[in-house]
């Protein structure tokens, strides 16, 4: 970001959050793998901030084989234990068996429909939706397009996947653009669509 430029308020001073607001927030992902990674950490973020996910960020990313849903998927229970011991990551025991049923599920998904990526993106007919907000306080938690996705999630056996979550989700993979009118990010990203 140029000094000058405005941009949303939530990455405050923070270098990390700063440059993930500046490069990856919002930038439509395509890429399965970088889909199934959004998704892995946006279920660690239940009830935690975003900060703390991005800090840990590399350390997930060893621990799960680099969000490899193939590896994930055929995870042990050996290696469960690892990863309930590992200090780098967040070693909640629910959240660690969601991202490996999660593996299996995703893997059902693209055999499906070929990449998760046409199967996710079904849910916006395939674009991003721009908002218009002005505040912070204008976002909401979830919407009717993140409602009909975790619904869906849910009954193809996807655990931790809830509205909220799911609208994050849509929040990190570009899905929706929620910068504010007045980022400079916003206008980029809305030439995207």
């Amino acid at each position: 970001m140029i000094d000058n430029q405005k941009t949303c308020s939530w990455p405050s001073n923070n270098p990390l959050m700063i440059k993930y607001h500046d490069e990856e927030w919002g930038v439509p992902v395509h890429d399965d793998r970088k889909l199934f990674e959004f998704m892995v950490l946006d279920a660690f973020q239940a009830g935690l901030s975003w900060t703390t996910i991005l800090n840990k960020r590399e350390n997930f990313r060893k621990a799960f084989d680099n969000f490899e849903p193939q590896v994930i998927a055929e995870y042990s229970e050996a290696k469960i234990e690892n990863l309930l011991q590992d200090a780098g990551i967040i070693r909640n025991k629910l959240k660690v068996r969601a991202a490996v049923t999660n593996a299996g599920a995703f893997l059902e998904v693209q055999k499906e429909f070929g990449t998760f990526d046409k199967y996710i993106w079904q849910f916006t007919g395939g674009k991003p939706l721009v908002n218009k907000w002005k505040s912070l306080n204008d976002i909401p938690a979830g919407t009717e397009e993140s409602d009909a996705m975790s619904k869906d999630l849910k009954k193809r056996g996807f655990k931790f996947a809830g509205s909220t979550i799911c609208y994050a989700f849509m929040q990190a993979a570009g899905i929706v653009n929620d910068h504010m009118v007045d980022c400079f990010r916003y206008e980029e990203l809305s030439k995207m669509c």
